[in-house]
């Protein structure tokens, strides 16, 4: 089946021309220009803010101006990962998507669901004439994967609802009230080079699942930076290992799929063998969860300059040391995670050194401390730490007059309770509050699978059941 065909075709076609248009985070400007002209070709008030956010509103149809006015907010950029056997180019290329069953899905890439669906419904929503709706303002952020930043740049005063939607959800059961902060932690240092003294070996890592540094973390899913400091931390007491060059992760809230590491070792035979004999372990240690996951140990043979044994040995124990994964489960909400910690991304190259985490919480005190575990851990290591783009949690209002009247529509339309819950990631709408602290809000979305990973993919029958019930929601917003 061709992606035109499927229901609802308005969503489908504006998804279509939505992912035909480069977006990856801080490089928007394509995008921006693009919903730009959509909300100016349908007539309507249209305004890009200083730090790149559109704007667009829409009046409320006839019988509903008395409602209470609606913000619907979803943010532009993408997460740009491929698997690395695909030539892809993100800055210039759109996605190429595909029908899998009852899945849509990119081809070698990640698919931008994440928010890709979100926008597309409210351009359908826009663009109209047939549905009931308050006066609505559509809020189009920018840069929400890699800092938040449109929504750190939304200044108050530019929104007049009262009632924001976020659209920004994976799971079409769940009505979303709270979410977790975060805060980005960064190690380096630049280290001498001198002539590697042994056998050159390379760790490679690759086919693990990866996923979304929040919402997956407590999955158990392998981290490749984990598994590439577990493997050169084997050899270090009966080896002479010299670093070469790291290369494992990219961004910061995707789970690492993949990485190689490059060393100067004093006998590969030995290394080699005992680090194989980890890779059994580790192999059989995800062998439910991982079934693609492959660990090569190889001898490497053209010789390089290295860091020190020294220096070495400071980095990969760090890189064990590390804390990743889930660090508290929440003492008050059932099953949701608190605070974790994903070691995303590993860089040595020529002698110089970077380690970037993601660390999240919906406790500030707690997202502190794991930050601060993290930043003990690196300096004893002899390593620089900064922290960078904090942004805070959303915190819960179970009984506000959006979510009941959500919940309501949800049992008549399917016949059962929705699950109202907090989530481990981080939605826009924690910043927003900050400047909104009146406006009652609510995130909510399809069911999509594997977001930030080439996996990504969206359910059809969700996207449907999702645009029914967010038609419906519009149609019974109560008077002001």
């Amino acid at each position: 089946m061709e992606l035109s065909q499927l229901e609802p075709q308005l969503i489908w076609k504006n998804f279509s021309a939505l992912n035909s248009v480069p977006r990856p985070s801080k490089k928007e400007e394509k995008v921006i220009e693009f919903i730009k002209k959509f909300g100016e070709n349908l007539g309507l008030e249209t305004t890009v803010d200083e730090v790149g956010n559109v704007i667009i509103k829409k009046p409320a149809t006839k019988g509903m101006e008395d409602r209470k006015a609606i913000v619907l907010q979803s943010h532009l950029d993408m997460v740009c990962q491929k698997n690395s056997d695909i030539e892809f180019d993100f800055e210039t290329q759109g996605i190429q998507m595909e029908v899998d069953g009852d899945w849509v899905k990119a081809k070698g890439t990640t698919l931008g669901a994440d928010n890709g669906i979100g926008v597309a419904s409210i351009m359908s929503i826009l663009e109209s004439n047939d549905l009931a709706h308050p006066d609505l303002e559509a809020l189009f952020t920018i840069d929400e994967e890699t800092g938040m930043t449109g929504a750190m740049g939304l200044k108050p005063g530019q929104l007049h609802g009262q009632i924001l939607l976020n659209l920004d959800t994976e799971e079409d059961d769940e009505i979303d009230i709270g979410c977790a902060g975060g805060i980005d932690v960064t190690a380096s240092q630049k280290y001498d080079l001198e002539d590697s003294k042994g056998q050159i070996v390379k760790i490679t890592v690759k086919g693990l699942q990866g996923g979304h540094s929040g919402m997956d973390i407590h999955k158990g899913f392998g981290n490749a930076n984990v598994i590439l400091g577990r493997l050169l931390y084997t050899g270090l007491y009966n080896q002479n290992i010299q670093l070469i060059s790291i290369d494992g992760g990219g961004l910061r809230n995707a789970i690492p799929r993949e990485g190689n590491a490059v060393l100067s070792v004093r006998n590969s035979v030995e290394f080699i063998d005992g680090a194989n004999s980890l890779k059994a372990s580790i192999l059989e240690e995800f062998a439910d969860i991982e079934k693609d996951l492959q660990i090569n140990i190889e001898t490497f043979s053209t010789p390089e300059k290295a860091i020190s044994e020294a220096d070495s040995k400071k980095i990969i124990l760090a890189l064990k040391s590390a804390h990743n994964g889930v660090y508290r489960m929440s003492p008050d909400v059932a099953d949701l995670v608190e605070t974790s910690n994903n070691v995303a991304r590993v860089e040595l190259k020529n002698g110089e050194l970077k380690i970037m985490n993601l660390s999240r919480s919906s406790v500030d005190s707690t997202k502190s401390a794991v930050a601060e575990q993290l930043k003990s851990v690196f300096e004893l290591a002899g390593m620089n730490v900064e922290f960078t783009g904090s942004y805070p949690g959303w915190k819960p209002k179970p009984g506000s007059e959006i979510v009941k009247l959500m919940e309501k529509i949800y049992e008549k339309d399917f016949g059962e309770k929705p699950m109202v819950v907090a989530c481990h990631a981080g939605l826009e709408c924690g910043i927003i509050g900050a400047n909104y602290p009146e406006m009652e809000m609510v995130s909510f979305g399809p069911t999509i699978r594997g977001a930030h990973s080439p996996d990504e993919r969206a359910n059809i029958a969700s996207v449907q059941k999702f645009w029914g019930f967010l038609k419906e929601i519009l149609a019974d917003i109560p008077v002001k």
